[in-house]
């Protein structure tokens, strides 16, 4: 029954066979296949201290003109298309390798500053609650004079609506600031939602502790084993980006005014807490390993000291039966009217002796 429910499992969601493989298979070797969209969603954001206006453009040519103006401009672009994407790099002056890193799948955060652009890949982490799995989306940032633009993969969901809220106050910073100071705050909003994920994550292992306390099964090494996983892409996706951070705080870039750089120190900060908390949660998923696999230990050594005691109670009526069970003509009581029950009542005399033994011993 128990194989052939977790078969059924199986048929029914078939990608728990192949998460191992996305997590941890990764060759930068193999050319990447995309799937283009069929259609992509362009949003505009112009603005300065004194005005904002928002465009949706429907041609990847309408957002052109928003190069070199004297406002800044957030350029943000939903779906990714090959000959879209080279259209947009080369009228930004974005670089051939750049082009490439947006176009990429399963590359790792990484930043570039490539003929004065720079160019920052990181991932959105979101938690699915109906698989319990951590789902991340690449994205693109691109920081330009009075300019930044960002790919995405997926036109359903992203972390800007704050943001998008911001960019509409007259005395928010975004609007008294520039355009590196929206780079910031594109990236603080990733950052800050690793901490969302983590916190889902937490419940998830809080209640699996809970459950290898009170009821360890095969299922609840099954979760183990699927929540180490979730780990690994975490730690995968949060890693790289305290390195970004911290070179944009020790690099010299034109583009980022000094009265930024103040604010990327806060996000350094949040990464190396980031990290460290999943390094926390690796630790902590090692150590319910091991609470699992002792709590099945001590659950089979109570089992087995049970099975042994009833052994031991029930070995002197083996004996005592075995013994008048031999075949000689003269056995003591073999023939008397009270023989049987005699004998019956020294096996129950018996064990009730051992166990008040036992039980004074403190074997149970």
């Amino acid at each position: 029954m128990d194989t052939t429910r977790k078969y059924l499992d199986y048929i029914l969601n078939p990608l728990d066979l192949l998460r191992t493989k996305k997590v941890l298979q990764v060759n930068p070797t193999i050319a990447p296949l995309r799937e283009e969209p069929e259609e992509i969603k362009i949003i505009v954001y112009e603005f300065d201290s004194n005005s904002a206006k928002c465009v949706e453009l429907k041609t990847v040519e309408a957002c052109f003109a928003f190069l070199n103006t004297p406002s800044n401009s957030w350029i943000n672009i939903d779906g990714l298309r090959k000959d879209d994407v080279e259209k947009v790099c080369n009228h930004f002056g974005i670089h051939q390798l750049n082009m490439e890193d947006i176009l990429s799948i399963g590359q790792r955060p990484k930043m570039d500053d490539i003929n004065g652009i720079v160019y920052c890949l990181l991932y959105m982490l979101y938690f699915n609650e109906k698989q319990s799995t951590v789902e991340a989306e690449q994205i693109s940032i691109i920081l330009g004079k009075n300019f930044v633009v960002s790919f995405q993969e997926d036109a359903t969901r992203d972390v800007f609506d704050g943001l998008r809220d911001k960019l509409k106050i007259g005395g928010s910073k975004v609007r008294q600031n520039g355009a590196d100071f929206l780079f910031y705050s594109l990236i603080d909003l990733i950052v800050d939602k690793f901490f969302i994920v983590m916190e889902k994550l937490g419940e998830k292992v809080e209640l699996l502790e809970e459950d290898i306390m009170r009821n360890p099964s095969k299922k609840t090494l099954v979760k183990i084993n699927m929540l180490r996983k979730e780990m690994i892409v975490l730690k995968r996706n949060i890693a790289p980006v305290r390195e970004i951070v911290n070179g944009i705080l020790r690099g010299d870039y034109a583009l980022i005014e000094e009265k930024t750089e103040k604010y990327f120190k806060d996000v350094y900060d949040h990464v190396i807490q980031a990290n460290d908390l999943s390094e926390n949660y690796r630790d902590m998923m090692m150590n319910l390993q091991d609470l699992y696999l002792n709590t099945v230990n001590l659950k089979l050594n109570e089992v087995m000291k049970v099975m042994a005691i009833v052994t031991c109670l029930l070995a002197p009526a083996t004996v005592i039966g075995g013994v008048f069970g031999m075949n000689f003509d003269v056995i003591p009581f073999a023939h008397h009217g009270l023989g049987f029950y005699l004998a019956v009542a020294v096996m129950f005399i018996v064990p009730v002796v051992m166990l008040i033994i036992f039980r004074k011993r403190g074997w149970f």
